[in-house]
């Protein structure tokens, strides 16, 4: 089932030749750079005498020596990181020392937390697989029926599940828990990477929660981290837990080769000659080399950085191969969050068996779920981390075979900013993972589900930081102060969402028949299912008939128009207060506390193909209210005209400026485009000046603002640089404009934002990078 039939599958190598080939003429070739990461052989150590004979039987291998390190130093009770590459075998790491207590000790439980449901799952098919006697894992999420709760509750000694259920279902009872964690040895948190901005400061706390009542029972786990290669892991390790810990960074595995190409779509003339030419579509292209690799019987993975453009590149996909080979396209699919579980599930089985040659994933299949088999992994568009990048490309190689792996830019400033300055890419240091516990709409909820569990004692307060916190919400009635602790004063739990999607999902449900096709979070409900709005789902097109907020219910019926439909948005900003702020004479840099008002006013139709505008249609949805934090830049008046900008050019040249300050803060924070916002303004009413904002899209901030504050120069270098060497003449996307602009991209001004942020630069004190 691996190739198609009557092909020969190509190699890595072979295989971008070919792709190369058919989209190159002799001067002009969509590939930048490629960048050849060689073959590596690993390096193996006995096993440490400590882990039981039985263990090493049924692994049957010798370890590599970073996974002996970290099983080591987590044996002897430290609380550990291992932060490796992808396929490094992290897995083993912290199974040896808590399947190692689990045989030695039979009292003894484990507790593993993952981020999603699909790992977890992976993890459990590799226990099982090692016919241990004793250790009995299971799963225990929301997808797990209630009669097995109770045998897992009583009879589990390794427990699997994620910080959700943890959170809403194993702390709140607690109780019920009490024998499980007064002998819990080991927590195990894997992909620990993926817990930043506002889930991750949720979990945070959700951690020292666990780490509180395991105590209140006498348990006293050791915690082991796994996590993707990143910047300073003991660093973020410890923030997470609130533990000291160690970090084993030194990957020892053997690794296959791998190429891996930045890719530029080519530019395509515009129907009208007066006009400049249009970058072809990310997703076009991504859709044709994804075609072309089925056909060479390469087996591939393309992670498409939205659920939309996962559909689209997979329909596109698959109607190409059926024009080729009739019902090849059956051999594709998509797979993305907001999917039923059993719909996912089945997707999983196909792809591993052959019977699926390729998939169109967002990045929920990018953790450490075991895809055997795969050749080729395309990459539409930069994921926002080097972290999540060499994540999504660890997921191609045979065991240890040469892999291929490609960046497909979009028309965005900071993936066409990467793939002309490939060093930004390659040869550096991933970020480190941005979380900020303290975080005041964080904090004060996960104090009341504490408090909740058990009392709050004064003791307590050191382990979440929370003094001030538990002062406001006393004063608020929340918790009530006794002379042995804070106390719950409520009859009901705290409803707190760990991910700040705003509430419960929006179901999307079928008119005609009631069937559910899925849910979208509450945050993008507006501009994804607003009445009138294009929905895709597993390939098929629907229509919005109507969206019902307080149901949190969608209408759809099946369609197919020619023609997709954009949101668009106004935003007001006010400053609420300043934390921090650098005076540079005409320039002021500040942090602080901001309030944003958004609201979805309108939407426009557009041509699919041309992207011609049809028409733009009014809507009437409540405005969405947000207290975040901001960094913001002002410039005097006097010192743009001093850079050759007029009064008539400060809004378009600062709303550049803008939109390229947002596309390139990813650079250097562990963030996405779509977890910041920005506003910019000739004179705000707050900072009687010209002002550019950029602020985290999450109540209380996710810490995005404060990295980008804290390498202001660095950031804003970068930005001059990207809208500098872009080729075009008054600005595209490529540079200055933004998919996500609620003013349809007017004013830009290409050629002042230059000078804009020139000044800017020249006035700032140099900041770290």
């Amino acid at each position: 089932m691996g190739v198609v039939r009557g092909l020969e599958a190509l190699g890595p190598a072979e295989l971008l030749h070919r792709l190369r080939a058919r989209r190159s003429s002799a001067d002009d070739s969509p590939v930048t750079h490629i960048e050849r990461v060689e073959a590596r052989a690993g390096r193996t150590v006995p096993w440490p005498e400590w882990v039981p004979r039985e263990l090493r039987d049924a692994y049957g291998f010798e370890p590599w020596e970073h996974q002996a390190t970290a099983a080591s130093l987590a044996h002897g009770g430290r609380h550990v990181v291992l932060a490796t590459g992808t396929a490094s075998g992290k897995s083993l790491a912290y199974q040896t020392p808590a399947l190692s207590r689990l045989l030695a000790d039979p009292r003894a439980t484990v507790l593993y937390l993952s981020p999603t449901k699909a790992l977890a799952a992976d993890q459990l098919r590799a226990l099982v697989r090692l016919g241990l006697d004793g250790v009995r894992p299971a799963t225990y999420d929301g997808d797990t029926p209630r009669e097995e709760r109770e045998w897992i509750r009583q009879h589990s000694r390794f427990v699997l599940t994620n910080p959700d259920m943890l959170h809403h279902a194993l702390l709140p009872g607690h109780a019920r828990w009490a024998t499980f964690l007064r002998r819990l040895s080991y927590v195990v948190i894997d992909e620990c990477h993926t817990y930043r901005g506002v889930f991750g400061s949720h979990v945070a706390h959700v951690l020292r929660r666990l780490r509180r009542l395991a105590a209140l029972y006498g348990g006293t786990p050791t915690f082991v981290l796994a996590s993707a290669t990143s910047g300073d892991p003991a660093d973020a390790a410890s923030r997470l837990t609130g533990l000291p810990v160690t970090a084993v960074t030194e990957d020892a595995s053997p690794r296959g080769a791998v190429t891996f190409a930045l890719w530029e779509p080519p530019l395509l003339p515009h129907e009208d000659p007066d006009l400049p030419p249009t970058r072809r579509s990310a997703l076009s292209e991504t859709a044709d080399l994804l075609t072309d690799a089925v056909v060479a019987g390469t087996r591939t993975l393309a992670f498409v950085r939205s659920r939309r453009g996962a559909e689209v590149v997979a329909t596109m996909t698959r109607r190409s191969l059926d024009e080729a080979v009739p019902g090849l396209g059956e051999r594709v699919a998509a797979y993305r969050a907001g999917y039923l579980k059993e719909d996912r599930r089945a997707i999983e089985r196909a792809l591993m068996s052959g019977e699926l040659l390729a998939l169109a994933s967002t990045n929920a299949l990018e953790l450490g779920v075991d895809l055997v088999g795969l050749d080729a992994v395309l990459i539409c568009g930069y994921p926002g981390t080097r972290a999540s990048l060499w994540q999504q490309a660890g997921r191609a190689g045979r065991a240890g075979g040469e892999a291929l792996a490609v960046l497909v830019a979009r028309d965005d400033p900071l993936d066409t900013y990467l793939v002309h300055h490939p060093e930004a890419l390659f040869g550096r240091p991933v970020e480190a993972t941005v979380l900020d516990p303290a975080n005041p709409y964080v904090l004060g909820p996960q104090l009341c589900c504490a408090a909740a569990e058990a009392p709050l004692r004064p003791a307590d307060l050191a382990l979440f930081g929370g003094e001030a916190a538990v002062d406001d919400l006393v004063r608020s009635g929340a918790l009530r102060k006794r002379p042995s602790g804070w106390y719950w004063t409520h009859k009901g739990r705290p409803e707190v969402d760990l991910r700040g999607t705003g509430g419960a999902p929006v179901a999307v449900v079928e008119s005609a028949t009631g069937r559910l096709l899925g849910t979208v979070d509450q945050g993008s409900s507006h501009a994804m299912l607003h009445r009138g709005a294009v929905y895709l789902h597993q390939g098929a097109t629907y229509l919005v008939d109507d969206l019902d907020l307080e149901e949190a219910v969608a209408l759809v019926h099946a369609a197919e128009p020619d023609w997709s439909t954009h949101a668009r948005d106004v935003t007001d900003v006010s400053v609420v207060s300043v934390r921090e702020y650098v005076d540079a004479g005409p320039v002021g840099l500040f942090l602080g506390t901001v309030d944003v008002s958004s609201q979805v006013v309108s939407y426009q139709r557009r041509r699919i193909g041309t992207g011609e505008v049809l028409d733009t249609r009014p809507l009437d949805l409540p405005a969405r209210e947000l207290r975040t934090v901001a960094v913001w830049f002002t410039i005097s008046p006097q010192e743009l005209l001093r850079a050759g900008v007029e009064p008539a050019d400060v809004p378009g040249a600062l709303h550049a400026a803008e939109h390229a300050g947002i596309g390139l803060l990813p650079l250097i924070a562990t963030c996405d485009r779509w977890d910041i916002g920005g506003l910019s303004t000739a004179n705000h009413v707050d900072t009687q000046s010209p002002t550019v904002f950029v602020y985290d899209g999450h109540p209380g901030g996710a810490g995005f603002a404060e990295r980008a504050y804290g390498t202001a120069s660095a950031w804003l270098r970068a930005t001059r640089e990207a809208v500098a060497s872009c080729g075009c003449e008054t600005g595209c996307p490529s540079c200055v404009h933004s998919p996500k602009c609620g003013n349809g991209n007017n004013p830009l001004d290409k050629a002042k934002a230059i000078a804009v942020l020139d000044a800017v630069l020249a006035a700032l004190p140099h900041q770290g990078s």
